[in-house]
């Protein structure tokens, strides 16, 4: 009898790229990616936490300077680098607030960077992919609040929405060549930038009442779904959203 055989979730020999990859989430995507042996390069709009993180990280992890909100300059730093094979589109960034308060500065600072951004940094990528037959995966942080609404998070449920379409749109254009797209939808993950919310009792306590599982989360949570999905073991996945949320949508 000829048993299967499980996928490798070994990545030796694939470039693989992380936004936003100085702390938080970005930091353990980044650390997970090398520790399966990708070629992992960090990327921050300023070079100090990113060149810090790939130095701790060991394996090749390299340190790259690139605003993503500059559409010009990410096409320019895609274009002159092999092409990846892991994009972790990670950067993003929220402005809590009832809608009736939100500015239009807070709105183009939300959707500017969790959906344009995002977008171009996905095309840059999967240009040069094209270009030289490179097959891959897109990884891109989305959020429980891409499938359900929340107070006072307008801004950051349009965007994450809207990155859940664009997803879908992407996985069945990009399925011709080889190159799979998917968002990983998490809940709270406690980061230094979210870590002042929780300072905040009352707040807190709301979140844990709608995480089943009792706790915030971390981003250790997301190391594993990460390379799940830079891998061979989710080669028949496309399009789709994998939620890491304790069981706050299943409510």
């Amino acid at each position: 009898m000829v048993l299967p055989r499980t996928p490798s979730f070994r990545l030796d020999g694939k470039r693989a790229i992380v936004t936003g990859a100085g702390r938080g989430i970005g930091l353990a995507a980044a650390a997970a990616l090398a520790e399966a042996r990708a070629a992992v390069t960090l990327v921050a709009r300023s070079t100090a936490e990113v060149e810090q993180a790939a130095d701790a990280i060991g394996n090749g992890a390299q340190a790259a300077k690139l605003d993503v909100s500059d559409t010009a300059a990410v096409a320019a730093f895609f274009a002159d680098r092999e092409p990846f094979h892991v994009l972790v589109n990670n950067a993003g960034t929220n402005r809590p607030k009832a809608m009736w308060e939100v500015t239009e500065a807070d709105y183009d600072a939300v959707l500017d960077l969790n959906v344009k951004a995002a977008f171009f940094v996905a095309q840059a990528c999967v240009r040069r992919m094209i270009e030289t037959g490179t097959q891959g995966s897109l990884i891109h942080m989305g959020s429980q609040m891409g499938h359900v609404g929340g107070l006072n998070r307008s801004l950051y449920c349009a965007s994450k929405w809207a990155l859940e379409g664009m997803n879908k749109a992407f996985a069945l254009d990009l399925a011709r060549h080889g190159i799979r797209s998917n968002t990983i939808a998490p809940t709270f993950i406690e980061t230094p930038l979210t870590r002042p919310m929780f300072e905040d009792a009352a707040f807190k306590a709301s979140v844990l009442q709608k995480i089943k599982l009792g706790r915030i989360g971390t981003p250790e949570d997301l190391m594993g779904t990460v390379l799940f999905l830079a891998g061979d073991a989710s080669s028949l996945m496309t399009g789709s959203s994998l939620v890491v949320d304790g069981g706050w949508t299943a409510e």
